[in-house]
Protein backbone atom coordinates (compact mmCIF):
# COMPACT_ATOMS: atom_id res chain seq x y z
CA UNK A 1 0.00 0.00 0.00
CA UNK A 2 1.35 3.57 -0.57
CA UNK A 3 0.84 6.01 1.58
CA UNK A 4 0.37 9.60 -0.57
CA UNK A 5 1.09 12.80 1.44
CA UNK A 6 -0.30 16.38 0.21
CA UNK A 7 2.41 18.82 1.42
CA UNK A 8 0.44 22.30 0.82
CA UNK A 9 -2.45 20.64 3.06
CA UNK A 10 -3.34 22.67 6.10
CA UNK A 11 -3.70 19.05 7.76
CA UNK A 12 -0.03 18.78 8.87
CA UNK A 13 1.90 15.68 7.45
CA UNK A 14 2.13 13.71 10.42
CA UNK A 15 -1.92 13.45 10.89
CA UNK A 16 -2.22 12.46 7.18
CA UNK A 17 0.24 9.84 7.88
CA UNK A 18 -1.22 8.28 10.99
CA UNK A 19 -4.70 8.04 9.88
CA UNK A 20 -3.64 6.60 6.44
CA UNK A 21 -1.51 3.59 8.66
CA UNK A 22 -4.35 3.40 10.61
CA UNK A 23 -7.24 2.64 8.06
CA UNK A 24 -4.27 0.19 6.56
CA UNK A 25 -4.12 -1.63 9.55
CA UNK A 26 -8.09 -1.55 10.79
CA UNK A 27 -8.52 -2.75 7.00
CA UNK A 28 -6.50 -5.33 6.95
CA UNK A 29 -3.83 -3.88 4.42
CA UNK A 30 -1.54 -4.27 7.18
CA UNK A 31 -2.94 -7.74 8.88
CA UNK A 32 -1.93 -8.37 12.43
CA UNK A 33 1.91 -9.32 12.82
CA UNK A 34 2.82 -7.44 9.24
CA UNK A 35 6.05 -5.35 9.87
CA UNK A 36 5.46 -2.06 9.01
CA UNK A 37 7.59 0.08 6.55
CA UNK A 38 11.14 1.07 7.66
CA UNK A 39 11.35 5.02 8.42
CA UNK A 40 13.85 5.22 5.36
CA UNK A 41 11.77 3.16 3.22
CA UNK A 42 8.72 6.04 4.20
CA UNK A 43 10.72 8.46 3.96
CA UNK A 44 11.56 7.84 0.25
CA UNK A 45 7.84 7.20 -0.58
CA UNK A 46 6.23 10.25 1.16
CA UNK A 47 9.11 12.53 1.33
CA UNK A 48 8.72 12.77 4.79
CA UNK A 49 11.19 13.33 7.13
CA UNK A 50 12.33 10.40 8.94
CA UNK A 51 11.70 12.20 12.27
CA UNK A 52 8.43 12.66 11.73
CA UNK A 53 7.48 9.15 10.44
CA UNK A 54 9.33 7.98 13.82
CA UNK A 55 6.83 10.15 15.48
CA UNK A 56 3.86 8.45 13.94
CA UNK A 57 5.11 5.20 14.81
CA UNK A 58 5.58 6.27 18.35
CA UNK A 59 1.97 7.86 18.72
CA UNK A 60 0.61 4.18 17.30
CA UNK A 61 2.37 2.18 19.30
CA UNK A 62 1.80 4.72 22.28
CA UNK A 63 -2.10 4.09 20.76
CA UNK A 64 -1.34 0.49 21.30
CA UNK A 65 -2.11 0.07 17.53
CA UNK A 66 1.39 -1.40 16.96
CA UNK A 67 4.96 -2.59 18.96
CA UNK A 68 8.30 -2.25 18.09
CA UNK A 69 10.72 -5.21 17.94
CA UNK A 70 14.14 -4.29 19.19
CA UNK A 71 16.56 -4.43 16.29
CA UNK A 72 13.48 -6.01 13.88
CA UNK A 73 11.20 -3.18 13.49
CA UNK A 74 7.70 -2.55 14.06
CA UNK A 75 4.92 -4.56 13.64
CA UNK A 76 1.29 -4.63 13.79
CA UNK A 77 -0.08 -5.74 17.09
CA UNK A 78 -1.14 -9.76 17.23
CA UNK A 79 -3.62 -10.06 20.11
CA UNK A 80 -2.80 -14.30 19.44
CA UNK A 81 0.08 -15.12 20.91
CA UNK A 82 2.99 -17.02 18.72
CA UNK A 83 1.83 -20.62 20.06
CA UNK A 84 -1.94 -20.29 19.62
CA UNK A 85 -1.20 -18.53 15.76
CA UNK A 86 0.95 -21.67 15.13
CA UNK A 87 -2.15 -24.11 17.06
CA UNK A 88 -4.36 -21.93 14.38
CA UNK A 89 -2.44 -22.34 11.14
CA UNK A 90 -1.90 -26.33 11.81
CA UNK A 91 -5.36 -26.69 12.85
CA UNK A 92 -6.45 -25.81 9.23
CA UNK A 93 -4.14 -27.72 7.74
CA UNK A 94 -5.08 -30.84 9.21
CA UNK A 95 -8.33 -32.67 10.54
CA UNK A 96 -8.54 -33.38 13.77
CA UNK A 97 -10.26 -36.15 16.06
CA UNK A 98 -11.95 -34.22 19.16
CA UNK A 99 -11.70 -36.89 21.19
CA UNK A 100 -8.28 -37.64 20.35
CA UNK A 101 -6.97 -33.89 20.87
CA UNK A 102 -8.70 -33.96 24.06
CA UNK A 103 -6.57 -36.83 24.99
CA UNK A 104 -3.86 -34.96 23.66
CA UNK A 105 -4.66 -31.63 25.74
CA UNK A 106 -4.64 -34.24 29.04
CA UNK A 107 -1.35 -36.10 28.51
CA UNK A 108 0.20 -32.90 27.53
CA UNK A 109 -0.97 -31.39 31.00
CA UNK A 110 -0.02 -34.71 33.05
CA UNK A 111 3.50 -34.37 31.75
CA UNK A 112 3.96 -30.77 32.91
CA UNK A 113 2.67 -31.99 36.55
CA UNK A 114 -0.82 -31.90 36.85
CA UNK A 115 -2.97 -34.73 37.97
CA UNK A 116 -6.11 -35.52 36.72
CA UNK A 117 -8.03 -33.54 39.02
CA UNK A 118 -6.10 -30.43 38.27
CA UNK A 119 -6.36 -31.30 34.48
CA UNK A 120 -10.58 -31.40 34.79
CA UNK A 121 -10.46 -28.18 36.62
CA UNK A 122 -8.16 -26.35 34.29
CA UNK A 123 -10.30 -27.63 31.17
CA UNK A 124 -13.65 -27.05 33.05
CA UNK A 125 -12.48 -23.21 34.07
CA UNK A 126 -11.39 -22.72 30.70
CA UNK A 127 -14.70 -23.76 29.02
CA UNK A 128 -16.91 -21.75 31.38
CA UNK A 129 -14.58 -18.77 30.97
CA UNK A 130 -15.70 -19.15 27.32
CA UNK A 131 -18.96 -19.77 27.62
CA UNK A 132 -19.01 -17.29 30.08
CA UNK A 133 -17.58 -14.57 27.10
CA UNK A 134 -20.14 -15.97 24.86
CA UNK A 135 -22.94 -15.04 26.74
CA UNK A 136 -23.24 -11.34 25.02
CA UNK A 137 -21.11 -8.80 22.76
CA UNK A 138 -20.82 -5.27 23.87
CA UNK A 139 -19.64 -3.30 21.71
CA UNK A 140 -17.87 -0.06 22.93
CA UNK A 141 -15.83 3.29 21.80
CA UNK A 142 -15.77 6.94 23.53
CA UNK A 143 -19.17 8.19 23.74
CA UNK A 144 -17.97 11.26 21.31
CA UNK A 145 -18.14 8.12 18.65
CA UNK A 146 -20.58 6.21 19.90
CA UNK A 147 -21.44 6.27 16.05
CA UNK A 148 -18.78 3.76 15.52
CA UNK A 149 -20.08 1.56 17.51
CA UNK A 150 -23.63 1.33 16.45
CA UNK A 151 -22.10 0.97 12.79
CA UNK A 152 -20.51 -2.10 14.25
CA UNK A 153 -23.21 -3.61 16.13
CA UNK A 154 -25.07 -3.27 13.17
CA UNK A 155 -23.09 -4.95 11.39
CA UNK A 156 -22.88 -7.77 14.10
CA UNK A 157 -26.43 -8.25 14.92
CA UNK A 158 -27.59 -10.27 12.33
CA UNK A 159 -24.72 -12.60 12.04
CA UNK A 160 -24.24 -13.95 15.26
CA UNK A 161 -26.96 -15.59 17.59
CA UNK A 162 -26.27 -13.85 20.99
CA UNK A 163 -26.96 -10.37 22.56
CA UNK A 164 -25.30 -7.37 20.90
CA UNK A 165 -24.99 -4.15 23.40
CA UNK A 166 -24.12 -0.49 22.56
CA UNK A 167 -21.78 1.22 25.36
CA UNK A 168 -19.95 4.27 25.61
CA UNK A 169 -16.66 3.15 27.10
CA UNK A 170 -16.99 6.10 29.46
CA UNK A 171 -20.40 3.91 31.12
CA UNK A 172 -18.53 0.42 30.51
CA UNK A 173 -17.01 -0.34 33.97
CA UNK A 174 -20.14 0.26 35.48
CA UNK A 175 -21.77 -2.16 32.99
CA UNK A 176 -19.25 -5.14 34.11
CA UNK A 177 -19.55 -4.24 37.70
CA UNK A 178 -23.08 -5.36 37.54
CA UNK A 179 -22.73 -8.04 34.80
CA UNK A 180 -18.81 -9.54 34.00
CA UNK A 181 -20.62 -11.94 31.47
CA UNK A 182 -19.88 -11.20 27.59
CA UNK A 183 -16.87 -10.39 25.25
CA UNK A 184 -15.98 -6.33 24.54
CA UNK A 185 -16.20 -5.51 20.84
CA UNK A 186 -13.85 -2.16 19.61
CA UNK A 187 -12.11 -0.81 16.61
CA UNK A 188 -8.48 -1.33 17.27
CA UNK A 189 -8.55 2.56 17.50
CA UNK A 190 -9.71 2.22 21.44
CA UNK A 191 -8.48 -1.67 22.02
CA UNK A 192 -5.70 -0.78 24.77
CA UNK A 193 -8.03 0.75 27.12
CA UNK A 194 -10.47 -2.05 26.91
CA UNK A 195 -7.83 -4.28 27.50
CA UNK A 196 -7.36 -2.90 30.56
CA UNK A 197 -10.73 -3.23 31.61
CA UNK A 198 -11.09 -6.57 30.51
CA UNK A 199 -8.15 -7.89 32.33
CA UNK A 200 -9.65 -6.32 35.52
CA UNK A 201 -13.03 -8.10 34.78
CA UNK A 202 -11.96 -11.75 33.61
CA UNK A 203 -13.43 -10.64 30.06
CA UNK A 204 -12.28 -10.87 26.82
CA UNK A 205 -11.64 -7.95 24.35
CA UNK A 206 -11.55 -8.22 20.57
CA UNK A 207 -10.74 -5.84 17.65
CA UNK A 208 -12.49 -6.08 15.12
CA UNK A 209 -11.28 -5.16 11.80
CA UNK A 210 -13.19 -2.61 8.82
CA UNK A 211 -14.01 -3.38 4.98
CA UNK A 212 -10.95 -2.38 3.29
CA UNK A 213 -13.62 -0.07 1.21
CA UNK A 214 -11.48 -0.58 -2.43
CA UNK A 215 -14.93 -0.27 -4.27
CA UNK A 216 -15.52 3.02 -2.65
CA UNK A 217 -11.49 4.59 -2.84
CA UNK A 218 -11.54 2.61 -6.14
CA UNK A 219 -14.89 5.41 -7.46
CA UNK A 220 -13.30 8.35 -5.12
CA UNK A 221 -9.81 8.04 -7.18
CA UNK A 222 -11.90 8.42 -10.77
CA UNK A 223 -13.71 11.11 -10.11
CA UNK A 224 -12.96 14.02 -12.28
CA UNK A 225 -11.34 16.95 -10.66
CA UNK A 226 -13.32 19.75 -9.55
CA UNK A 227 -16.14 17.03 -8.42
CA UNK A 228 -17.72 17.93 -5.39
CA UNK A 229 -17.85 14.22 -2.95
CA UNK A 230 -20.46 14.06 -0.03
CA UNK A 231 -20.23 11.49 2.75
CA UNK A 232 -22.57 10.72 5.25
CA UNK A 233 -22.05 8.63 8.56
CA UNK A 234 -23.10 8.47 11.59
CA UNK A 235 -19.50 8.24 13.49
CA UNK A 236 -17.67 11.46 13.63
CA UNK A 237 -14.25 9.60 13.78
CA UNK A 238 -15.08 7.91 10.31
CA UNK A 239 -15.86 11.35 9.03
CA UNK A 240 -12.65 13.03 10.20
CA UNK A 241 -10.77 9.56 8.98
CA UNK A 242 -12.41 9.69 5.53
CA UNK A 243 -11.09 13.21 5.32
CA UNK A 244 -7.61 13.39 5.92
CA UNK A 245 -7.44 9.80 3.84
CA UNK A 246 -9.41 11.48 0.62
CA UNK A 247 -7.50 14.79 0.82
CA UNK A 248 -4.22 12.80 1.29
CA UNK A 249 -5.35 10.79 -2.04
CA UNK A 250 -6.75 13.51 -4.46
CA UNK A 251 -5.79 16.83 -2.48
CA UNK A 252 -7.30 19.86 -3.40
CA UNK A 253 -8.72 18.57 -7.08
CA UNK A 254 -12.01 17.46 -5.76
CA UNK A 255 -14.25 19.71 -2.99
CA UNK A 256 -14.97 17.21 -0.20
CA UNK A 257 -18.14 18.17 2.10
CA UNK A 258 -19.19 15.66 5.10
CA UNK A 259 -21.91 15.74 7.20
CA UNK A 260 -23.53 13.88 10.11
CA UNK A 261 -27.46 12.59 9.56
CA UNK A 262 -28.86 14.27 12.54
CA UNK A 263 -27.39 17.60 11.18
CA UNK A 264 -30.42 18.85 8.81
CA UNK A 265 -29.17 21.78 7.81
CA UNK A 266 -25.98 20.55 6.92
CA UNK A 267 -26.74 17.12 5.01
CA UNK A 268 -29.51 19.28 2.68
CA UNK A 269 -25.99 21.89 2.09
CA UNK A 270 -24.10 18.57 1.23
CA UNK A 271 -27.21 17.27 -0.83
CA UNK A 272 -27.34 20.30 -2.90
CA UNK A 273 -23.32 20.63 -3.90
CA UNK A 274 -22.37 17.27 -4.29
CA UNK A 275 -22.30 15.19 -7.20
CA UNK A 276 -21.47 12.04 -5.37
CA UNK A 277 -22.61 10.97 -1.52
CA UNK A 278 -21.10 8.12 0.25
CA UNK A 279 -23.09 7.18 3.36
CA UNK A 280 -23.17 4.45 5.60
CA UNK A 281 -26.46 1.96 6.13
CA UNK A 282 -27.61 3.89 9.11
CA UNK A 283 -27.92 6.74 7.16
CA UNK A 284 -29.60 5.62 3.81
CA UNK A 285 -32.87 6.37 4.79
CA UNK A 286 -31.91 9.99 6.21
CA UNK A 287 -30.11 10.36 2.85
CA UNK A 288 -33.56 9.72 0.73
CA UNK A 289 -35.72 11.29 2.75
CA UNK A 290 -33.80 14.70 2.87
CA UNK A 291 -33.44 14.29 -0.94
CA UNK A 292 -37.46 13.06 -1.37
CA UNK A 293 -38.83 16.37 0.54
CA UNK A 294 -36.37 18.94 -1.11
CA UNK A 295 -36.09 17.51 -4.90
CA UNK A 296 -37.82 21.01 -5.77
CA UNK A 297 -34.68 22.57 -4.63
CA UNK A 298 -32.42 20.49 -6.09
CA UNK A 299 -30.32 21.24 -9.04
CA UNK A 300 -29.92 17.64 -10.08
CA UNK A 301 -29.62 14.82 -7.75
CA UNK A 302 -26.53 13.42 -6.81
CA UNK A 303 -25.30 10.18 -7.26
CA UNK A 304 -25.94 7.74 -3.50
CA UNK A 305 -23.64 5.28 -2.84
CA UNK A 306 -24.32 3.40 0.34
CA UNK A 307 -21.41 1.02 1.79
CA UNK A 308 -22.70 -2.23 2.63
CA UNK A 309 -20.47 -2.95 5.38
CA UNK A 310 -18.51 -1.19 8.32
CA UNK A 311 -16.52 -4.29 8.84
CA UNK A 312 -14.69 -7.31 6.84
CA UNK A 313 -16.37 -10.45 6.40
CA UNK A 314 -13.33 -12.17 7.61
CA UNK A 315 -13.69 -10.46 10.98
CA UNK A 316 -16.76 -11.21 12.01
CA UNK A 317 -16.34 -14.96 11.40
CA UNK A 318 -13.24 -14.64 13.12
CA UNK A 319 -15.51 -13.03 16.14
CA UNK A 320 -17.70 -16.44 15.56
CA UNK A 321 -15.00 -18.67 16.31
CA UNK A 322 -14.09 -16.71 19.40
CA UNK A 323 -17.30 -16.58 21.20
CA UNK A 324 -18.00 -20.51 19.87
CA UNK A 325 -21.07 -19.87 17.13
CA UNK A 326 -20.44 -22.22 14.06
CA UNK A 327 -22.15 -21.18 10.79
Amino acid sequence: MRFHIQQESDISASTQLYNQICFAIASRHYPPGHRLPSTRQLAMQTGLHRNTISKVYRQLETDGVVEAMAGSGIYVRDQLKKKEVKESVHSKKTICDPQQEAKKAIDQLIQIGCSLQDARELLTKEVDWRIKCGARVLVSTPREDIGASMLIAEDLSPRINVPVEVVPMEELEKVLCNSNKGTLVTSRYFLQPLEKLAKKYSVRAIAVDLSDFQKELKMLKELNPGSCVGIVSISPGLLRAAEVILHSIRGNDILLMTANPENSSRLLALLRAANHVLCDGPSLSVVESTLTKNRSQMMRMPYIHCAANYLSKDTINQLKKEIGISD
